[in-house]
This record gives structure tokens, sequence and C-alpha cells, in this order.
């Protein structure tokens, strides 16, 4: 399953270690936006380590859950064009 996860985070050094974390789970595709293909239980881990980074009352956090007709309708332009069918979990497409 293909999640796009997106935040807002107030603090610098916060912001860096979130985005650190994520990179463990997937692909930076915008500066606060990263797509992440996971199954269930990979997507519960990563969402339990990064909801520990966040501020409830400064920050926001938005996990948007993707299927596959929903994945064959994005559009991507410019040199970051994110995640393609049959891609390891590192892979940008270019």
């Amino acid at each position: 399953m293909l999640y796009l996860v997106s935040y807002d985070i107030i603090d610098n050094s916060k912001r860096t270690r979130l985005a650190k974390k994520l990179q463990d789970y997937g692909q930076r595709v915008q500066y606060s936006v990263f797509e992440c293909s996971l199954d269930a239980k990979r997507c519960v881990e990563m969402t339990a380590k990064i909801l520990k980074l966040l501020d409830p009352e400064k920050d926001s956090l938005r996990i948007y859950q993707l299927c596959a007709g929903c994945c064959s309708r994005i559009s991507s332009y410019g040199i970051k064009k994110g995640w393609e069918e049959g891609d390891d979990e590192k892979t940008i497409v270019i």
C-alpha cells in the first residue's frame, strides 16, 4: 500500500528528526512530503515512531492511504516523480 505522509513542524530540530525517521520508511518527494510503500504492520510502526516527535498543540501530520486505483491516477511533474509500481522502497523515478 502506498502512504502519503505530510507534515508541518514548527521546530527545526524536531522537523529534521522527523524527516530522518521517515527516510527509514519511504522516499521524500517534497520538503515536507514522503511517499511510503508499506504493509499495514510497517505503517503502524512508522506512525507510532513519528507521533512521538509531534507536539499536537503546535504541529500537524497527515497520512493518506492510497489504493492502487488512486496511485494509477497520480500525476507528477519535474525531477522527482515518486514511486512506480514494482520499484523497491528506496528508488526515485527520474
